[in-house]
């Protein structure tokens, strides 16, 4: 069986995990989630690659450069989520299964949160379940491309 490539973003201040807003986001670091996510990736035969940036144009150009390379993306776009028209837009662009993940339930957060520009385009989305929902993102796009 050929071994699936899968496109992992971090979107903006997720950098700072651990550190920023530990009771809304946890003490887990993004290194620590990394780490997770590539174990769980190499234990189910899978390829990972993991990209984190707090600028809206290099998350649109990597995603733009993901078609026809991955199988999957799975996105925290974070505080882009709300506003990223880009993002939204270059996602269209992509053929492959898209999971939208988020740390926190956004809505249960502040209203301007309960709004995500990416759901509509996303094949599903897992918020509210921490760190957790990485790995759950990452099995439900193994088992989507898988079939």
């Amino acid at each position: 069986m050929e071994t699936k490539q899968i496109l992992v973003i971090h979107g903006p201040n997720l950098n700072m995990l651990g550190t920023r807003e530990p009771e809304t986001y946890g003490r887990q670091s993004l290194a620590d989630i990394n780490a997770a996510l590539e174990k769980a990736a190499r234990a189910k035969n899978t390829d990972i690659q993991i990209f984190q940036s707090n600028h809206e144009g290099q998350i649109v150009e990597t995603i733009q450069h993901a078609q026809g390379v991955f199988d999957a993306l799975i996105i925290n776009p974070a505080a882009y989520t709300h506003t990223s028209v880009a993002i939204r837009d270059a996602i269209l662009l992509l053929s492959v299964p898209v999971i939208e993940i988020h740390l926190s339930n956004i809505y249960k957060r502040e209203a301007f949160r309960h709004k995500s520009m990416i759901t509509d385009v996303a094949t599903g989305q897992i918020c509210g379940l921490g760190t957790h929902g990485y790995l759950l993102a990452l099995e439900a796009a193994i088992n989507l491309i898988r079939k």
